[in-house]
């Protein structure tokens, strides 16, 4: 049964033609990264896991999810940065249109963390620090909750899961695909306006996304909050990085309660920023990252 956060089914497109067109897309997206990467395919039971490496040998691995409908691509101003210090992976979620091809329906919370485990598994990673974005925190943090033997430490940016996600954020949604028909001139403007960072993205990472939200199937329901009582479980340190412009959630409040009930060694709110943290600020993103990877691990 499926618990929120997940999708009812196996992600699938529509047919054969947008798989691929949504193909040709994606691989014009991953040029924006540095040619160098490396690609895997990890064998999970729920499918085909498709993940990216970019990076030094050295350090502890640092793993990426992104935000839903969207792909490893999203993270291309991260890559760089991050991987002149530390080997960097970033995955397709396995219900999300991208790389990997999903088999089994993930059902919900211990599913969504038995597969990012197997993942990690297959790739041989012992210990990362995981960082997730939007949808992606939530699965970074589902994470910290029902699947933690091989976390180091986690960073969550604007995630899921902190409060019951809010009509306005859902309404938000519907308003930025309908500025995406604006003209290009506008959208930089409509972006600061509506504080929805997809409205400037390139349109190499948005073609992609766009043609996932147009057929790909089945709808995710928003992803559920989390009980006290999980997050009192998640015990790996833990650093949350909120948008003050987020229409996902209430910031101040939010943060308020990962304090008292994670063991936070970092909390901020970001101003002027909204949900796409990576998009607008990806300099402060990075930093963060590799900041708390360089802090002591224990909370205060």
């Amino acid at each position: 049964m499926n618990d929120g956060g997940t999708r009812s089914g196996t992600g699938h497109f529509i047919d054969t033609e947008t798989r691929q067109a949504f193909d040709i897309a994606y691989e014009r997206a991953m040029s924006l990264w540095p040619p160098q990467h490396d690609r895997f395919d990890i064998e999970t039971r729920f499918g085909t896991t498709r993940v990216y490496r970019y990076g030094v040998d050295q350090g502890e691995p640092i793993v990426l999810l992104h935000g839903h409908g969207a792909n490893a691509s999203t993270w291309y101003r991260q890559i760089e940065t991050l991987g002149a210090r530390h080997p960097v992976y970033a995955v397709d979620i396995i219900d999300d249109p991208g790389g990997s091809v999903q088999r089994l329906p993930v059902t919900g919370s211990t599913d969504a963390a038995a597969w990012l485990d197997e993942v990690f598994e297959g790739l041989g990673l012992e210990r990362v620090h995981l960082v997730g974005h939007s949808y992606g925190g939530w699965v970074a943090l589902n994470q910290g909750v029902y699947g933690d033997s091989r976390l180091a430490r986690l960073t969550l940016i604007d995630p899921g899961g902190l409060e019951k996600v809010p009509l306005r954020f859902l309404a938000s949604l519907v308003v930025a695909v309908f500025a995406m028909q604006a003209p290009a001139s506008w959208r930089p403007r409509l972006a600061r306006l509506l504080a929805e960072a997809a409205l400037a993205e390139l349109p190499e990472i948005m073609a992609p996304v766009m043609i996932g939200a147009r057929a790909f199937r089945p709808y995710r329901k928003p992803t559920r909050l989390f009980t006290d009582e999980e997050l009192r479980g998640v015990t790996v340190p833990t650093q949350v990085i909120l948008a003050r412009r987020t229409k996902l959630m209430r910031p101040a409040r939010a943060l308020a309660r990962a304090r008292r009930l994670l063991p936070l060694t970092r909390g901020e709110i970001v101003p002027g920023v909204g949900h796409g943290i990576p998009q607008e600020a990806p300099d402060l993103v990075n930093e963060r990252i590799l900041t708390f990877a360089g802090e002591a691990i224990a909370p205060g």
